[in-house]
């Protein structure tokens, strides 16, 4: 798992990476709100550890940053504040857990393996919309459990929005990964992905102007 993690105390920035290096996760740390923004508009994270209380830019208002640009991952919060609007706040903005210091170093990677158990759930079939999903080992998408033809491309355009939801997907990627072709132009993207949007009876893929397209995360009963 590929991990961003925002600590501006350098011992304790170094003591999480060594460890969680050690459990076999890829650690990229760094001590500054600012520096840490940047690297999520750069870099695909799985999951982010951040501090609250940093310079620069307090963890919180990073997490309310992404989600204004639509850029959300899961967010672990480790921190010293008590207070519990502080906390209430953290889970408003849809952390998904939240450690108070000090802690040991093996309940915080106890915590990021129960966040991976859940999402090794949701890793073959991936719910779109209400009634659309993706399974990713048989490459179909399925309109109430029943196969809709697409065409190749087509499908490698839903499974890669299916694979990374919550994330706009820019044309670069699509370029990289539908096209394998960087030459490709932006009109011959948007063209295709109008035809398959007619395809659709749900219309789940957001067009997220100038910059690409996204699928959000959503749960549907």
């Amino acid at each position: 798992m590929k991990i961003l993690l925002l600590e501006d105390d350098i011992m304790l920035n170094q003591a999480i990476s060594e460890y969680l290096e050690k459990a076999g996760h890829s650690i990229v740390s760094v001590r500054d709100g600012k520096e840490c923004l940047a690297l999520t508009q750069k870099e695909k994270f799985d999951l982010s550890i951040l501090d609250i209380n940093v310079p620069g830019i307090d963890g919180l208002s990073i997490l309310e940053e992404l989600h204004v640009t639509k850029r959300v991952m899961p967010v672990i919060y480790i921190s010293t504040l008590i207070d519990i609007e502080d906390i209430s706040r953290a889970y408003e903005l849809g952390c998904s857990d939240y450690i108070k210091k000090p802690f040991h170093l093996k309940e915080l990677n106890l915590r990021i393996d129960k966040m991976l158990e859940s999402s090794k759930k949701d890793i073959r079939h991936k719910r779109l919309s209400k009634n659309y999903s993706f399974d990713c080992d048989s490459m179909t998408l399925l309109y109430n459990n029943v196969p809709q033809i697409l065409s190749k491309k087509q499908l490698k355009m839903v499974e890669f929005l299916a694979r990374n939801r919550s994330f706009v997907c820019s044309y670069e990627m699509f370029r990289e990964y539908v096209w394998d072709d960087k030459d490709i132009e932006e009109g011959t993207i948007r063209a295709e992905m109008n035809r398959l949007k007619k395809k659709l009876k749900e219309d789940f893929i957001i067009n997220v102007r100038g910059i690409g397209y996204m699928v959000e995360l959503i749960t549907y009963p």
